[in-house]
């Protein structure tokens, strides 16, 4: 059902008004005894979603017993990011998802509807995996907050993505990850209808009717001064405040063009983008509006890892951004990789199958680390000197010298497609699905 809405591509709804409308919506749900809370992590800081679950807080006060932020494979937060995130909300109702050893199992997808909603890029079976919290801490309202924006994975983030992916297990984001990368994420990024999507909602349909989820969901974009504002907000419990909520993203946050670009300048907030597993955001959001041949400068001075997980970290070091081909090949051949199959869609993910360059200048990672996953390196102060991101705006600049660029201020916002390239990216031929080889099966 839905319980509110309210969004369109001028709207800028204010930090009083969504209050509140959380506040209205709430009261129609009558009253809780204990409240659950699941927002994203620090890697969405800007979804407003810290806001929203301080407002939850100060309507339960203390029905509100649990938060716990959907972290997937993420590091748990800090006192200081949950603290510059969610305000005065008290840190001891703050969980961390243990996403290896802290989960239920609900059910199983079976191989047949998945290998019949990848179009038969794989066969295996999925398990509905949720954290443990969610399933035996007895709460009778759990609200999952999120902002639905483009994404890589499953096509337009957030809903039940939160739930089955966020506060999800190690066979359940494996899984869900390599489906996507196999499938094509060009074929997926900024619809709302994908085979990994499709997943989800057979899992939400068939094994947690029980779990007593809310969703609230905003949609956030820039105003003509550059300024991110909430364009939207909608809240409830079924796919329909989802559905509502994807299309107004992509209004939102897709930046169409009718020329590719030959090179792309993207800026990483040191406070937010610290290893490559969250950095190639700058990759995913621009790769379909790249010109073949073109360049990718990545400024990172916040980058000082790969993978926000040991093992994730070691299994990049090791294989590398290769390419699709190369990635499903080590996998077919080393169980380390084949056991981490969502390390194994990132490397996919973050290769630009050598149609344009991708150049990182990181503020703590060496030459020789970054060259050794396969990306170009380059000074970080040199390059700042040269794009400075105070001195550039978002969309085309003409450096002093004449050169033209396209700067990104925040990768995670939105998703940018050359228009001929993004029309054509459903049925392109060479897809990496298309060079997979046999469905990947697996009990």
């Amino acid at each position: 059902m839905l319980l509110f809405k309210r969004g369109s591509e001028q709207d800028a709804i204010s930090a009083a008004e969504l209050k509140k409308a959380v506040f209205q919506t709430l009261k129609k749900l009558g009253p809780r005894k204990r409240v659950l809370v699941v927002p994203p992590d620090f890697t969405r800081f800007h979804s407003r979603a810290g806001e929203l679950a301080r407002y939850a807080w100060q309507f339960y006060g203390k029905a509100l017993t649990d938060v716990l932020p959907a972290l997937g494979t993420h590091s748990p937060m800090t006192p200081e990011q949950i603290r510059e995130m969610f305000g005065n909300v008290p840190l001891d109702l703050f969980r961390v998802h243990d996403w290896r050893k802290g989960v239920a199992t609900l059910g199983t997808v079976p191989a047949a509807f998945i290998k019949k909603a990848s179009c038969g890029a794989v066969s295996y079976c999925w398990p509905v995996q949720v954290g443990r919290l969610l399933v035996e801490g007895g709460h009778d309202l759990i609200l999952s907050i999120g902002q639905v924006v483009p994404h890589e994975v499953v096509g337009m983030a957030n809903q039940n993505k939160n739930i089955f992916i966020g506060t999800g297990g190690p066979e359940g984001i494996n899984k869900s990850h390599f489906l996507g990368a196999v499938f094509g994420m060009e074929r997926m990024m900024g619809r709302a209808d994908t085979p990994v999507r499709r997943v989800l909602d057979y899992a939400s349909e068939r094994f947690a009717k029980r779990l007593p989820i809310v969703y609230i969901q905003t949609v956030v974009g820039w105003d003509h001064k550059g300024k991110l504002v909430v364009r939207g907000l909608f809240i409830g419990d079924d796919a329909e405040c989802f559905r509502l909520a994807a299309a107004l993203s992509l209004r939102v946050n897709f930046r169409m063009l009718d020329k590719p670009l030959r090179k792309v300048v993207v800026w990483l907030d040191p406070g937010e983008f610290k290893s490559t597993w969250l950095g190639n955001k700058s990759i995913y959001r621009a790769r379909m509006a790249m010109a073949d041949g073109g360049e990718l400068i990545v400024l990172a001075p916040g980058l000082k890892e790969f993978g926000e997980d040991m093992e994730i970290d070691r299994l990049i070091r090791k294989y590398g951004y290769v390419g699709a081909p190369a990635v499903l090949r080590a996998v077919r051949k080393n169980r380390d990789l084949r056991n981490n199959l969502s390390a194994a869609a990132h490397l996919i993910h973050g290769s630009s199958e050598g149609r344009f360059t991708i150049t990182y200048c990181p503020g703590h990672l060496s030459r020789r680390e970054i060259e050794a996953v396969g990306f170009r390196h380059a000074n970080l102060r040199t390059m700042l000197r040269r794009y400075n991101p105070r001195r550039l705006r978002d969309g085309f600049n003409t450096m002093p010298d004449g050169e033209t660029i396209y700067y990104i201020s925040n990768p995670a916002i939105g998703l940018w497609a050359y228009r001929r390239r993004f029309h054509c990216s459903w049925k392109r031929p060479g897809a990496p699905w298309r060079k997979a080889g046999p469905c990947w099966k697996s009990s």
